[in-house]
């Protein structure tokens, strides 16, 4: 079994959880061209390398036309998040030749320190075909750009997140979870890569806030930690409600095979890595 599969058998363990009401995320780390979209989103050649958000979705709707015990209201938002700012990749009202076109992602705290994201749309897909088709339209709004380390490097971290409202039939008490597909952006050396211009300033925010990852997913592990660093990011701040607590968490590392992402260092007449 390839680690493509094993992957996305994983992320049906995560589907699961959502169904019984838990918040959940799964997000692939790794550097550029090092497989993290091939493993999120899939490739489009063959039906078998659909990736972990096409199968997911799949799976969800197979499992909401077998429980008649529940009645299942989905909806699906897809934001970007480029340089420190967020995008929304759903709004239709837009037709967006720019990521600039598109409209930009605010985040409000209410007085509970509840996150909401203002300008970000919920789209409600009733069955499978419509998600796969949100899926595709934020696809083609993304920001891509070419690197020396891929043709077709993604510059942002891209959150999907699949909404599932569920109640008994004639019920008024709502059970609501979510589900974020994080397709993180990848991260570089810059000194290895010899970026410059608007790339270098890419890879600045995208380290940065990977950096900030890192830190609040070290302090949660962290036991009687008071504080977490959740504002320091659009990124942890969007993802702050399933990350922690009981919500189920899943990182995926994808790494690159290639003698130039090894250091290597001589010493008497042998190397060592």
């Amino acid at each position: 079994m390839n680690a493509h599969v094993r992957a996305c058998m994983n992320a049906h363990v995560r589907a699961c959880s959502v169904l019984a009401g838990y918040n959940g995320t799964i997000f692939a780390y790794g550097q550029t061209g090092s497989g993290k979209t091939f493993t999120i989103s899939g490739g489009a050649e063959r039906y078998s390398d659909r990736g972990i958000i096409p199968r997911t979705i799949s799976y969800l709707f197979e499992r909401f036309s077998q429980d008649s015990s529940m009645v299942y209201t989905t909806h699906i938002s897809y934001l970007e998040i480029y340089n420190e700012m967020g995008y929304d990749l759903l709004d239709s009202r837009h037709e967006a030749s720019r990521l600039e076109d598109l409209p930009k992602v605010l985040i409000m705290e209410d007085p509970d320190q509840k996150i909401h994201l203002r300008n970000l749309s919920l789209q409600q897909s009733a069955n499978e075909e419509e998600a796969l088709n949100l899926l595709f339209l934020g696809d083609t709004n993304r920001m891509i750009a070419e690197t020396p380390m891929n043709q077709a490097s993604t510059r942002s971290h891209c959150i999907f997140t699949v909404h599932v409202c569920s109640r008994e039939p004639g019920s008024a008490t709502l059970r609501r979870s979510k589900l974020h597909l994080v397709d993180l952006a990848g991260s570089d050396r810059v000194s290895k890569t010899g970026l410059n211009g608007q790339l270098l300033t890419e890879a600045k925010y995208i380290n940065l806030s990977l950096h900030y990852l890192e830190q609040v997913i070290i302090a949660l592990s962290e036991k009687n930690r008071s504080h977490i660093p959740y504002r320091n990011s659009m990124l942890t701040s969007v993802l702050r409600d399933s990350l922690r607590g009981n919500c189920m968490t899943t990182m995926i590392a994808t790494i690159a095979v290639d003698k130039r992402n090894l250091d290597v260092r001589p010493c008497s007449d042998r190397l060592f890595w």
